[in-house]
């Protein structure tokens, strides 16, 4: 249904002009000639606008913008009169009025003013909304070690952290830096029966080489030379709970055999020891690397990785989470309230739009870290579009243009569903298992289509080439590919 505007003025000839403009815009149009009427219209709860004179026939717009505010406070309302001075202006700005405008009034300007207040009130329906989703998600997000989200991509990694956690399998988590995988590995150690014994996190890639077997496996007193004591490694430090391998792509290729045997015989032996001591402990491993391209380099062992690789988890990166965005961000503004002890309760509608339109590749952690950076700035209650940092402020919206002036140049519906599976596999860097999810179709009807859009491809290059046009058979040829990045590795 479209968005409806309240059009109240006691001249007929400008409610019918103005309506049809309006209405030819694609809003959907009531029209009254008082107070009373317009406040009747109220009833019919798609109205997201109301447009005013301010000169009623012995009524005033402002006092209608009173009764107006009392009744729905998010209601924007647009003063117009034929008689504009700036004490008039500042009243209406004092009575809350969205905008003011003076007749005669551009359809044009009218337009655009009225699309800017419904996108500003919807804005602030559903930050508002957001914020009553993370309250009534506290419970189930604590529980789930805080993957707050009501994406299907988040539902779907809920269940599977459930379905996961009642099992003893090893679990890999594959995604982006930032995407949360320890959170991940954390909720799935807390769902399971070992989640009164310890949860122990190690990322391989921050330890020296030399250090990073004595790290896992423990050593011997007098083992090398700053070994003054002996010590009980990762793996046993973990006994009865959960060892989490991030960055287990990273791991140096001479410790990989020695993992894997570890891993194989559920014993280990401390460096300077000939001792097998068992362990009891469930590991996850988690890594933002492609490793099928790193086996494929050598760096990487392929035993190693099926070892690791009985349960494999991708993890969907913000931007491909939608309005999870705001749900995030609404959680850390009041998780960093309270920290920094600072009366900040919500996000701005302008402020919200940018964190929506912003890519965040640094996922979930940029996005704490740029609203802890707001909420510290803060000046008020809401955070604004200036508290953001300038990466995010500049952010523009990401969208498929589908309009043209000539007929001839619109997209039929084969290249606009072509251009969206392009744009959410560039989302989704790739990876067809999230890309499919997202567009709510299974693997083979994603491969399906990838396929006909390469096939489809080649044909154009090959009638460019009957026709004597080399450069574009090239280009054709390889447009289809060069979108839909596929990935060696990528599920």
């Amino acid at each position: 249904m479209p968005d409806r505007i309240l059009l109240v003025d006691d001249d007929s000839a400008t409610l019918e002009v103005l309506g049809l403009g309006l209405e030819s815009a694609g809003f959907g149009v009531s029209k009254q000639t008082n107070i009373a009427g317009a406040l009747a219209a109220l009833d019919d709860g798609r109205i997201a606008l109301v447009v005013t004179d301010l000169d009623l026939a012995g009524e005033s717009g402002l006092e209608l913008t009173n009764r107006l505010h009392e009744l729905r406070p998010e209601l924007p309302v647009i003063i117009m009169t034929g008689y504009a001075t700036v004490g008039s202006a500042v009243e209406a700005m004092r009575a809350g009025v969205w905008d003011y405008l003076t007749k005669p009034v551009s359809l044009d300007e009218l337009e655009l003013h009225a699309r800017r207040a419904i996108e500003h009130t919807r804005l602030t329906r559903e930050v508002e909304a957001l914020r009553r989703a993370v309250s009534s998600q506290a419970v189930d997000a604590q529980e789930l070690g805080g993957l707050g989200g009501m994406s299907p991509a988040l539902m779907e990694l809920r269940e599977f952290v459930r379905r996961v956690a009642g099992t003893e399998v090893g679990v890999l988590l594959l995604g982006e830096s930032g995407t949360g995988k320890e959170v991940v590995a954390r909720a799935i150690h807390q769902q399971s029966t070992r989640a009164g014994q310890p949860f122990v996190p190690v990322n391989c890639a921050a330890l020296p080489d030399n250090l990073l077997e004595s790290e896992l496996f423990g050593h011997v007193r007098g083992a090398f030379t700053d070994a003054p004591k002996a010590r009980r490694g990762l793996f046993l430090e973990a006994n009865g709970g959960t060892l989490f391998l991030d960055e287990i792509g990273e791991l140096p290729l001479a410790m990989q055999p020695k993992l894997l045997r570890a891993l194989q015989e559920r014993v280990v032996r401390a460096v300077g020891s000939h001792e097998a001591v068992p362990f009891d402990t469930r590991i996850i491993a988690a890594t933002n690397r492609n490793l099928g391209e790193a086996i494929a380099a050598g760096t990487f062992r392929e035993d190693l990785f099926y070892r690791l690789n009985v349960v494999q988890i991708d993890l969907p990166p913000l931007r491909a989470r939608g309005n999870d965005v705001l749900i995030l961000a609404q959680s850390f503004v009041e998780r960093f309230a309270e920290r920094h002890q600072v009366n900040v309760r919500g996000i701005a509608p302008e402020a919200a739009e940018k964190l929506l339109q912003h890519s965040w590749p640094g996922n979930v952690r940029e996005l704490m870290n740029a609203i802890e950076r707001a909420v510290a700035l803060a000046r008020g209650e809401l955070l604004m579009l200036g508290d953001l940092p300038e990466r995010v402020r500049e952010a523009e919206k990401v969208r498929i243009d589908v309009t043209a002036d000539d007929p001839e140049e619109l997209l039929t519906l084969e290249e606009l569903e072509r251009r969206y599976i392009v744009r959410v596999l560039e989302a989704t860097a790739g990876n067809k298992t999230q890309a499919a999810r997202i567009l709510g179709v299974d693997r083979k009807t994603l491969f399906r289509k990838l396929k006909r859009a390469d096939s489809e491809a080649e044909e154009g290059a090959l009638a460019a080439a009957a026709i004597g046009n080399p450069d574009a058979a090239r280009g054709a040829g390889s447009a289809i590919l060069a979108e839909a990045p596929s990935g060696e590795g990528k599920s």
